[in-house]
C-alpha cells in the first residue's frame, strides 16, 4: 500500500526538500527558533480568533441580535481552528 501525505497540495517529497533547503539556509541552530516563532504565531492567531468570537457574541447579545447568526460564525471559526490544528498537529511537540 502506497501512502502519500498531502499537506496543502504538497507531496511528502516536496516537504522533505523544503525542510532540507531550510536546514541548509538557516542552519541547525536557527530551525528550532523558527519553529518556536511559528508556534507563537499560530497561538496568537488562535487567541485572536477566540477574542473575535467572544466580542461578536457579546455585541450581538448587547444589541439583541439573533444569536443563531453568531452560532454560524462560531461554527466557521471552529472549522478554521480545527484546520489549523490539523495542519500543525505534526509539528507540535511537548515541552
Amino acid at each position: 500500500m502506497i501512502f502519500q501525505m498531502i499537506f496543502l497540495f504538497i507531496s511528502m517529497a516536496e516537504i522533505a526538500f523544503i525542510l532540507f533547503v531550510t536546514l541548509l539556509v538557516f542552519g541547525a541552530d536557527k530551525v528550532p527558533e523558527i519553529a518556536r516563532g511559528l508556534g507563537k504565531l499560530i497561538r496568537q492567531i488562535k487567541n485572536a480568533t477566540n477574542d473575535l468570537t467572544s466580542e461578536i457574541t457579546k455585541s450581538a447579545e448587547k444589541e439583541g441580535i439573533d444569536l443563531d447568526i453568531t452560532k454560524e460564525v462560531r461554527d466557521e471559526v471552529k472549522k478554521v481552528k480545527e484546520d489549523v490544528e490539523e495542519i500543525t498537529g505534526s509539528v507540535k511537540r511537548r515541552f
